[in-house]
């Protein structure tokens, strides 16, 4: 019984094209309650999501103390100021940190600067304030047009990619799925009002790369089997596709997921937020590689290639 991998199927035998049209449905309904929440309502610079400091503005401090510094005190002390989005993160040596708070409403800029600098000498002791930065709505509405425009050029790529790699068909269902995890991860920010940051960003963007990873392995095994099985009904070979690289997907998605839960568990505030959104991802990239990308190309339908296999002759053969 160990490891416990042995008692996955070596082979299985699943129709999932059975139930594409019920997958279909629910993937709509989601898409469709994902778009809700996430942009409504319509009010800059976020709407539905919970921006972070990164994209609605705030201030920045780094600070030294002789000793090393105490980043949960920090935390502690900053929260108890009701500044709203807290960061606070080591940076540089270990007596350096770097805070990163969201300026009070109907307080000035640098009075809430002198109010945090006043906690935190009292709080730390002696401590010096190396750089102070205030970063207005203008320059956080430009990284949210920049992480939009990443986003929207990544998957542009990746249509690009797959439709040299295999067909445009192949590269349209490709595309149908990235938009399917990406507007589902946004919903998933917009309804548990998750910190959408420049982090954030970097999730999305790294769900995008799996998903197209683990749609790529379905793909390759899907057109393989269309050169070997010319006679077979297409719903078919795209359930021997699906089921032929299942156990590499559990195996590869199960241990990125444990991996990521013991950031959540472990990785603190900061990281928590990253680890779920990466979660949900790679739980939705797997999904949709079976019922979303794959049924695309069910509908639109393939080019098989006309020419008959050659027959694998044992070595020593003559004819």
């Amino acid at each position: 019984m160990w490891p416990l991998i042995r008692i996955l199927p070596v082979k299985t035998n699943f129709r999932f094209v059975a139930f594409a049209r019920l997958a279909a449905i629910i993937s709509a309904l989601a898409v469709i309650g994902s778009l809700a929440a996430t942009l409504l309502p319509f009010q800059p610079p976020c709407a539905g999501l919970a921006c972070g400091i990164d994209f609605r503005g705030g201030t920045l401090i780094e600070l030294s103390t002789p000793e090393p510094v105490d980043l949960a005190k920090v935390r502690r002390t900053l929260e108890a100021q009701n500044l709203g989005d807290v960061q606070v993160q080591a940076f540089g040596a270990p007596t350096s940190a770097m805070v990163r708070f969201q300026n009070p409403e109907n307080v000035a800029p640098a009075q809430a600067v002198d109010q945090v600098q006043g906690a935190l000498r009292q709080a730390l002791g002696e401590v010096s304030f190396d750089k102070v930065d205030v970063v207005g709505p203008k320059v956080s509405g430009e990284l949210f047009r920049s992480g939009l425009l990443a986003l929207g050029l990544a998957i542009g790529l990746m249509l690009l990619y797959i439709w040299f790699r295999f067909e445009l068909q192949f590269g349209v269902g490709a595309v149908v799925g990235l938009f399917h995890d990406v507007i589902l991860t946004f919903g998933l920010i917009a309804v548990f009002q998750l910190e959408f940051s420049l982090t954030t960003i970097a999730a999305i963007l790294t769900i995008i790369g799996y998903s197209m990873n683990d749609t790529v392995v379905v793909f390759d095994r899907l057109r393989e089997n269309l050169r070997k099985y010319k006679r077979m009904p297409l719903g078919e070979v795209i359930d021997l596709s699906i089921n032929e690289t299942l156990s590499r997907t559990i195996i590869t998605g199960l241990t990125t997921v444990l991996a990521l839960t013991g950031l959540a568990v472990f990785g603190g505030p900061t990281l928590f937020g990253f680890s779920v959104i990466m979660i949900f991802g790679i739980v939705i990239g797997t999904y949709s590689s079976i019922y979303v990308a794959a049924p695309v190309i069910l509908l639109w339908g393939v080019k098989r290639d006309e020419e008959e296999p050659q027959p694998i002759k044992p070595m020593g053969a003559t004819r």
